[in-house]
């Protein structure tokens, strides 16, 4: 049998670092949360004490006047249909690239990779113009189309290197056995991507969930608005509303933390994966 390795002080110093770094980027959440549950007289006084008593008024009161359900609605839609759309359009396109690897194809994917070096805030004013001009502006289906071209670049990026690692003997025997293009894609190459589209619509929801920019420009009214959008309603320019704006920010990324520590398994295996090159 091997020796084992005795606990260094290497490895000690390493943990105890970790482990300061865990704290330092928990302590934001602490506040929000614990200020959350605090009116706002309490929260001037001291922040970074527990609350007198665990009352939800707060919350009761963004409820209604937010009115979640509606936004949450909304954001769900958002980021859904933003999701589907990217997951099949970068699957098929960087399918399409890497099994057709002409000039043309290698001339698209690095425009679609130099894409992503560009600064959102540098075509703000042109994307607004735009949507304005075809009717984008205060529609859900305008966003989600906006986040279709500001996200396929990276989307298109990791799809492509995963494609690589598929052996081409597989869809060999697929088309031997009378298989359709189609059939081939959808029903042999997509479920080997599963690994991949799992760690992309996990960083795709964690961007589009929390996104506030994009929103603000496209769909500003009281009935297509998103929970950010809601949430900075409680920031005026005189007065800002930090017992309810703390209670909203709870509400807000409570959904896409669960859904982020129930799927985070996957990023790791899926980023590696997708790093390989064939």
């Amino acid at each position: 049998m091997e020796e084992t390795k005795r606990y260094s002080p290497r490895m000690f110093s390493l943990e105890v670092l970790g482990i300061l770094l865990a704290i330092v980027f928990l302590v934001p959440f602490y506040f929000v949360l614990t200020n959350s549950f605090k009116p706002f007289s309490d929260i001037l006084v001291n922040t970074t004490s527990l609350p007198k008593s665990l009352s939800f008024h707060n919350y009761e009161q963004v409820w209604k006047i937010m009115n979640f359900p509606k936004v949450f609605l909304n954001s769900l839609i958002i980021t859904v249909a933003s999701n589907v759309g990217l997951v099949v359009i970068s699957a098929m396109a960087a399918y399409r690239m890497v099994r057709n690897n002409n000039r043309v194809n290698q001339i698209l994917f690095l425009l679609f990779v130099s894409a992503m070096i560009i600064p959102f805030e540098s075509i703000m004013i042109p994307l607004v113009k735009l949507a304005g001009t075809i009717g984008f502006l205060n529609e859900i289906w305008g966003v989600v189309i906006c986040y279709f071209g500001f996200g396929v670049s990276l989307n298109l990026f990791l799809y492509h290197g995963f494609v690589k690692s598929i052996p081409l003997e597989i869809e060999e025997a697929a088309i031997v056995d009378g298989c359709s293009p189609f059939g081939l894609f959808w029903r042999i190459i997509f479920p080997l991507l599963k690994p991949i589209t799992v760690t992309i619509v996990l960083l795709n929801s964690l961007w589009i969930w929390n996104d506030f920019l994009l929103p603000l420009l496209i769909i500003s009214g009281p009935e297509t608005r998103t929970i950010p959008l809601a949430t900075y309603s409680f920031f005026g320019q005189y007065t800002k509303q930090w017992d309810m704006a703390l209670a909203a920010l709870t509400l807000g990324v409570l959904p896409i933390i669960v859904f982020f520590l129930g799927m985070q398994k996957h990023i790791i295996e899926g980023i590696t994966a997708g790093s390989v090159k064939g």
